[in-house]
């Protein structure tokens, strides 16, 4: 950071251990006397469905008739999210979460905020399960800062510059990994219906959302290839004697559905061997889907013997490919969602259901290579993901190193000026 800008001149001690050396000109100061700091308060008697924003730890999350303030504000987390200040320029409210603050004269608001970025939050934070801060420990929090108000405005021009096009390039990077992953299950999904040979006869398949399939392709239902048996808990639920044993896995819908993985090879919880005894044991190599709630559709191949709750699907005895039954049940999942959704309820997928499943089938040498591409097509994209996902990261740190390098002193941009706004499209394109 330092070779790229240059230092003050001059530093001196702060006697301060996450603030090092300051600027000789610069002077240390506490919170509470930068700002006034604010509770918020419960928003129920003036909430609506539009009007001005009401504010937690979280953000924001609806509207209220009235407003707790209407001045240039930063907001600091009282409980919950407490390491995500927020600054407003508009009037709000704030929930009881959230602290506001009354910032004085001297001292300019957006600075404040970039200031607020840098608290290091995990040494105040109290330890209950909760993490929340006090107005305390936020208002004795020292920071260094210029004398002259003019280098406040230079320092948040230039950070609002600065992290404007940091924030561009990690949108970049992040509209690039849904583009990868959409890319991902259209190939995928391309494959599993249409096959690999772009000049294979086609026909109808029968079937309105399955459309064409390779002419010596079979149709065939999942009922008719397979055992759909749905999974059971023990009775009553949360008996000891029954759950967070250690004799046998005991799988979710959160367990399937928590990664992007193929393989189910290890659960969090154990059910007791009573409790096992009295619902089925699905085999290692058993097909599952979650059948309800919001990630319903999603399935996962188990490489463990494990227990299932009602909330899953088993396929047993498939007499399909396991990974090409997987790999097609997964570019169905939103389409199922929305076709068997009922009413404004949660969608459920029973065996019926799942029975009926319309599912092509290839000869098994086909099979074979479509499985293997799909394979390949996922490392890569994998792989694409791994490093753009970097990118995001290293962007980041930079983001919160640049921050903390301005408002602590440690590059001195007393002289920087705003680049036209044709240079900065440069910058960012580069």
């Amino acid at each position: 950071m330092a070779g790229r800008y240059k230092q003050y001149p001059e530093y001196r001690s702060s006697d301060i251990e996450w603030l090092g050396e300051i600027p000789t000109t610069w002077k240390l100061s506490r919170l509470k006397f930068m700002a006034k700091i604010k509770n918020g308060q419960d928003h129920k008697s003036v909430e609506t469905d539009e009007g001005y924003p009401v504010i937690g730890s979280g953000g924001q999350f609806t509207y209220a008739s009235q407003f707790t303030y209407d001045q240039e504000s930063v907001l600091l987390g009282r409980k919950g999210t407490i390491d995500r200040p927020l600054y407003i320029n508009e009037p709000f409210w704030t929930v009881d979460t959230m602290y506001y603050t009354v910032i004085s004269k001297d001292i300019l608001p957006k600075y404040l905020y970039y200031l607020a970025l840098t608290i290091q939050f995990g040494r105040y934070s109290t330890n209950t399960a909760l993490p929340s801060m006090t107005q305390e420990h936020l208002g004795n929090y020292i920071f260094a800062t210029p004398k002259d108000k003019s280098d406040q405005d230079t320092i948040a021009n230039f950070l609002d510059h600065e992290t404007a096009k940091i924030d561009t390039l990690i949108k970049k990077q992040q509209h690039l990994i849904q583009l990868l992953k959409e890319k991902r299950q259209a190939v995928i999904s391309h494959a599993v219906t249409k096959g690999l040979n772009p000049n294979a006869k086609m026909r109808d398949s029968g079937v309105e959302w399955l459309g064409e399939v390779p002419e010596h392709w079979k149709v065939s239902k999942f009922g008719y290839v397979s055992m759909v048996v749905r999974g059971g808990s023990p009775r009553p639920a949360g008996d000891p004697e029954l759950f967070n044993g250690d004799y046998s896995p005991w799988v979710t819908v959160a367990e399937i559905t928590k990664d992007g993985e193929v393989y189910l090879t290890e659960t969090e919880t154990f059910l007791t061997k009573k409790g096992s005894e009295q619902c089925r044991v699905f085999s290692s190599g058993t097909l599952l889907i979650s059948n309800s709630g919001a990630t319903l559709g999603v399935p996962k191949i188990l490489s463990i013997n494990a227990n299932a709750n009602d909330g899953v699907v088993g396929f047993e005895n498939l007499k399909l490919d396991h990974e090409f039954s997987y790999f097609y049940l997964s570019t169905l999942t939103n389409d199922l969602r929305e076709r068997i959704k009922q009413g404004s309820g949660q969608p459920n997928l029973n065996t019926d259901i799942v029975k009926n499943i319309a599912v092509p089938i290839p000869p098994k040498s086909e099979i074979s290579e479509i499985v293997t591409l799909i394979r390949n097509t996922r490392e890569q994209y994998a792989n694409l993901t791994t490093r753009a996902t970097a990118g995001i990261e290293l962007l980041q740190e930079r983001r919160t190193a640049l921050i903390s390098a301005a408002v602590t002193g440690k590059i001195d941009i007393r002289n920087w000026v705003a680049p036209k706004e044709s240079q900065t499209n440069k910058e960012v394109a580069a």
